[in-house]
């Protein structure tokens, strides 16, 4: 913390009182990498998050959401990859990466949802389990095993994303 303040030029007392703890920065971090700026706005009202709903077509709807992911996710990767190290030996971090994953889970059955509106699951495809297939493809988890620990570039990670979410949600 003292080294943040250091960085900043403020006092220790000034990150201490904006973050409180060490995962209160990473979650400081994170929030302002995900949003791509300062906006206290939700990812639901994000523009890259609106433009999904928008689509109509479910085709275009998983293409836009991997094209924007793509984005995102290397915006994030190496904060992701802190937090999720981080939260095996701290319960802050645990809580952050418990939360982290769980909003990501509602995030990503929101878009499956838009999808079965517009009738575009694949046949015999519940929404419960289209959410957890969207969300086990679009995992942070996902990106760093293959991204950054297997070393997949990403574009290899987007098309094989792009491939997998159509074939698993979406009606041939």
């Amino acid at each position: 913390m003292e080294a943040i303040a250091a960085e900043a030029g403020v006092s220790a007392k000034t990150v201490y009182d904006a973050f409180a703890t060490k995962p209160g920065v990473l979650r400081g971090v994170w929030d302002l990498r995900l949003k791509g700026d300062t906006s206290d706005v939700p990812v639901a009202a994000l523009p890259r998050y609106v433009e999904i709903l928008e689509e109509n077509d479910p085709q275009r709807i998983v293409a836009v959401l991997v094209r924007n992911s793509m984005v995102v996710k290397q915006r994030i990767g190496d904060v992701l990859q802190v937090i999720r190290e981080a939260s095996s030996v701290d319960a802050d971090s645990r809580d952050l990466w418990r939360l982290i994953r769980t909003d990501f889970h509602a995030n990503q059955r929101v878009l499956v949802e838009a999808i079965a509106k517009r009738k575009g699951l694949r046949t015999g495809l519940s929404v419960d389990k289209a959410a957890d297939i969207l969300w086990m493809l679009n995992s942070p988890d996902t990106w760093l095993m293959l991204h950054v620990e297997r070393g997949w570039s990403v574009d290899e990670f987007a098309k094989w994303f792009l491939d997998t979410a159509t074939a698993q949600l979406l009606k041939p």
